[in-house]
């Protein structure tokens, strides 16, 4: 880390206030350095905007702010958790479908709505953010959705419950269709679980720090 760095990080308040020396250096002591430990583990787990706000608050002395900052990022936490559970279980479903079910014929809009219990403009506004892709019947232009959408339809309706935006959801499916098959759902879903444990130990690991520092803070109070 650059010196400049650590003199960006004690100016945003992500250090606690430093000395002077005579000829107007800053001064640093162990105190120092166990916040910006602190810092580098939650800016792991909390990204770099949270972390400064944990910090800062900190520093301030309002470490109930920097608690509810703490739990807010768990809480996030467990409702992906369940977000991905739910996507999961409604993957399985739509794999362990009867043949008949995913190959009959296309649903119209309004079959699909009363399915997901939407509104079909919900479904349309998911066509027009990128979520949706039906066909159009020849004849008559209506939407038809094949098993694919019914597919992506489900797999929205979850994600969407699970506080997903709209632009996500389109992201997360289009990177669905990329790689296709049920090999690729498995690998999405294995690869989606091995983020949340990751997040999970990097928010213990800030916390870890963060206390280090918090009674390292109670032990040089005057």
């Amino acid at each position: 880390m650059s010196a400049q760095a650590v003199r960006n990080y004690d100016d945003a308040g992500i250090l606690p206030p430093s000395e002077r020396s005579e000829t107007g250096y800053r001064r640093y002591t162990p105190l120092h350095a166990q916040a910006l430990h602190a810092f580098l583990a939650l800016r792991a787990g909390h990204g770099h905007q949270r972390a400064v706000e944990i910090m800062r608050a900190t520093n301030r002395g309002d470490t109930e702010s920097a608690y509810r900052l703490i739990d807010a990022a768990h809480v996030a936490l467990v409702a992906e958790r369940d977000t991905r559970t739910e996507v999961a279980a409604a993957l399985g479903a739509l794999s362990t479908a009867a043949p008949a079910q995913l190959r009959g014929r296309p649903l119209t809009v309004g079959e699909l709505a009363r399915r997901l219990g939407v509104h079909p403009a919900t479904l349309r506004t998911w066509e027009a953010t990128g979520i949706l892709r039906p066909e159009r019947d020849r004849a008559t232009g209506y939407r038809e959705y094949g098993p694919e959408a019914v597919r992506d339809a489900g797999i929205a309706r979850q994600l969407r419950h699970g506080g997903y935006r709209l632009h996500q959801v389109a992201r997360f499916l289009d990177a669905l269709r990329e790689a296709g098959g049920a090999d690729a759902l498995s690998a999405f879903l294995d690869s989606w679980q091995d983020r949340l444990t990751t997040r999970s130990r990097h928010l213990l690991a800030g916390a870890a720090r963060l206390d280090a520092y918090l009674s390292l803070l109670d032990r040089v109070k005057p």
